[in-house]
Formats: C-alpha cells, sequence, structure tokens
C-alpha cells in the first residue's frame, strides 16, 4: 500500500533567506513557495506594527500547513499570477518577496505523486492536483522530437534524443502510465554508475514541463520587480543550473538574457543590486542532504 510523507519539509537556507528579506515594521511580505510553511512561519514571528505576509501555493496537501495568525493570509494559486492576486488584496506595492523553488520533500517522498524513481506510481508529477494533464499526457502523445528537446532543455541530457527514441518505441508496444514503466524503457541507456543521477535528471526534465515551471519563473520574477518597492527584497533560493541561471540573468539585469544594459553615462540600468550568492554551510548539509545544491540569491530593488 503506497504511503504519504510525513514531515512535509525541512526549510532549507532559513535563517539566511529570512534575514535576507530585511523585515520591517509595517512592511508587506510575500513567500510564494508555502509549502510546509517553515519559511513562512519564521518570516510571521519576525512581523511587527501592521506587518502582513500573504503565503500562495497550488497544491491542496499545503493547506493542511496553513498558519493561524491574522497576519497572514493564504493564497491558493500559482505563483505565476502574483500580480493579479496583489490587486485582489488591494496591494500595491511589496517590501519583500522570498521564493523557494526546490521541490518539498513531501512531494519527492509521497509514493502516489510520481515525483520520485523510488516508487512505482502513476506517472502524474503535478504540483497542482487539480490541474488537468499528468507526465504520463506528455510521455505518450509527444512526438519524438518533442520529447528529445525537453529532455535536453530541461535535463541537460547528451543523449536525449536516443532516450525519446527509446520511449516512443516502448509506448508503441503498451501505453506508459506508471514510474517503472517509464523508467525500464530508458533505463538501458544509462551507465550503472550515473544512473541515479541521470535518472533524476530525466524526471526533473519532464516535471519542469508538466508544471510549465520555468514559464512559471518568468512571469513570477516580472511580476517580483513591478510589485517590489524602492529598497524591496527579492529572495530565491535555487536547485539546479536552469532555474538558477533564469534567477541570476534576471538580478544581473532585468531580462532573462542577462543582457546588461548601460544608460548614456555608462550607467547599468537593471532594476536591482545583486547581493553575494550564499550556499548552505557543511553542518545544514549534512543535517539536510537535500540543501546540497541551493543557491540563496538575493538582489535589492532600486
Amino acid at each position: 500500500m503506497a504511503t504519504t510523507a510525513g514531515t512535509y519539509h525541512v526549510p532549507v537556507l532559513l535563517g539566511e533567506s529570512i534575514d535576507g528579506l530585511n523585515i520591517k515594521a509595517g512592511g508587506i511580505y510575500v513567500d510564494v513557495t508555502f509549502g510546509g510553511g517553515g519559511h513562512s512561519r519564521e518570516i510571521v514571528a519576525r512581523l511587527t506594527g501592521g506587518a502582513h505576509l500573504y503565503s500562495f501555493d497550488q497544491d491542496a496537501d499545503a493547506e493542511l500547513n496553513i498558519i493561524n495568525d491574522d497576519r497572514f493570509t493564504f493564497v491558493r494559486s500559482n505563483f505565476r499570477y502574483i500580480k493579479n492576486w496583489m490587486r485582489y488584496h488591494g496591494v500595491e506595492k511589496i517590501d519583500g518577496l522570498l521564493a523557494d523553488l526546490g521541490v518539498s520533500s513531501h512531494h519527492f517522498d509521497d509514493e502516489t505523486r510520481g515525483f520520485s524513481f523510488r516508487f512505482d506510481a502513476p506517472l502524474d508529477m503535478r504540483m497542482n492536483k487539480r490541474a488537468g494533464a499528468t507526465a504520463a499526457d506528455i510521455v505518450n502523445p509527444y512526438d519524438e522530437q518533442r520529447l528529445a528537446d525537453i529532455f535536453y532543455l530541461y535535463g541537460e541530457l547528451k543523449n536525449a534524443r536516443r532516450i525519446a527514441a527509446a520511449l516512443v518505441k516502448a509506448r508503441g508496444e503498451q501505453k506508459i502510465e506508471t514510474t517503472n514503466q517509464f523508467m525500464k524503457a530508458v533505463e538501458k541507456l544509462f551507465k550503472q554508475e550515473r544512473e541515479k543521477k541521470e535518472m533524476a535528471k530525466l524526471f526533473q526534465a519532464l516535471r519542469i514541463e508538466i508544471n510549465k515551471e520555468v514559464e512559471a519563473l518568468q512571469e513570477m520574477l516580472i511580476g517580483a520587480k513591478d510589485l517590489l518597492k524602492p529598497g524591496g527584497r527579492l529572495v530565491v533560493i535555487t536547485y539546479h543550473s536552469i532555474e538558477d541561471r533564469i534567477v541570476k540573468n534576471f538580478m544581473k539585469s532585468g531580462n532573462f538574457e542577462g543582457k546588461v544594459e548601460k544608460d548614456f553615462f555608462g550607467n547599468t540600468t537593471s532594476p536591482f543590486d545583486m547581493k553575494k550568492v550564499v550556499a548552505p554551510t557543511d553542518e545544514e548539509m549534512e543535517r539536510n542532504p537535500r540543501s546540497r545544491s541551493a543557491k540563496l540569491r538575493i538582489a535589492i530593488k532600486k
């Protein structure tokens, strides 16, 4: 019988990220990745003088962790719609935004959701269980070229074409509906010593595509730029090179290509001042191995 995760999620870089928000009395703050509520609880504990926190999550499971506090508002939505929701709540400008882009331990450890290759489960991977298409709805109908592009762009897999060809061959014999069926179709293409790492990248690529993570991240960052007051903080924790490149480029230049533009006097026109990247301590990595790949990026709105 499948089991679901007990401990929802251990927040990564907790103190460093909340310090990065530079919380002020009366400020308006947003946590766009509520999850287990670890970061949000720490933010609420530091709110004074009429300050308020709005926290976003699209996953119904996260609602079990809602904080009972007048200074807290939960928004059941994908963070890509942040500007619309802030307008709905009558908020024109914010003082800080936090995004922890990692998939929560709850999702990886829940045997029923299909996020991990450790369990045989339906090939689902939806962050929002109320949403339509699942990962199986990508693996089965997408043509070979489109699958190869996804695996190359979002998994950075050099053998993306061969993986796509193997999946197309396997699904011709039987529809691929579970994580085990998916793995069996491609496992011969991975060398044993690298199999786990490569399989993780393959699952990552599918997850990014099914949840439209790149588009959602870009829309959220543009919304954050428009909402933040001068001096407001954008605080983002990334876990893989694809999302980190997007965040780094945007903080550096205000666009996703990382093209730094200069005015007539040679001054950069980026909307942010970037602080130095922060990595977890050795102690945190030992305590929480899933923090190993985390990078904390902080930018101050000009």
